[in-house]
């Protein structure tokens, strides 16, 4: 799958569906199909949206962890709380369960955010402070993180 992009605002309604915006429908169209995985994030009051293929790479990952060790397998029970198979209607409305609802304070408005091969559901106010509290530290974090990545032999990042 190729890299999702974008950050989109919508509304989600009384009975939890929210509709997809459209480009963000037509970069998922091809996993349509497979269906989807919704779940917590490990680090954020938000959901993440894995397509059916993103979700069985990250398997893989998690299934070569060695069960008889405790903290493997709290961390395996831990990161599969709360883990549904969702689909996206003819509409391209996605259906959010209650308790994900609740677990991501998702109230009425919404962003969608692309991140990478996934999708963060975050209700707007909590993904605008996220994004606002970490303005003045994104400079460092981007130095941390990306600073000594450098995969060109031309030296440009």
């Amino acid at each position: 799958m190729n890299s999702l992009i974008g950050t989109y605002e919508c509304k989600v309604d009384v009975k939890g569906r929210l509709l997809l915006p459209a480009p963000l429908k037509k970069q998922l169209a091809a996993s349509l199909q497979d269906g989807f995985v919704l779940k917590r994030s490990v680090f954020q009051p938000c959901l993440e949206l894995y397509p059916m293929a993103e979700w069985n790479l990250m398997m893989q990952k998690v299934n070569k962890l060695n069960r008889f060790v405790k903290k493997n397998n709290d961390f395996i029970r831990r990161f599969q709380a709360g883990v549904k198979v969702v689909e996206i209607d003819a509409l391209g409305r996605l259906l959010v369960p209650k308790d994900l609802t609740n677990f991501a304070q998702i109230t009425k408005d919404v962003v969608l955010s692309s991140t990478v091969n996934i999708v963060e559901i975050w209700d707007k106010d909590l993904y605008e402070k996220a994004i606002d509290d970490s303005v003045g530290d994104f400079a460092d974090l981007a130095e941390d993180v990306m600073g000594n990545v450098n995969d060109d032999d031309n030296g440009i990042s």
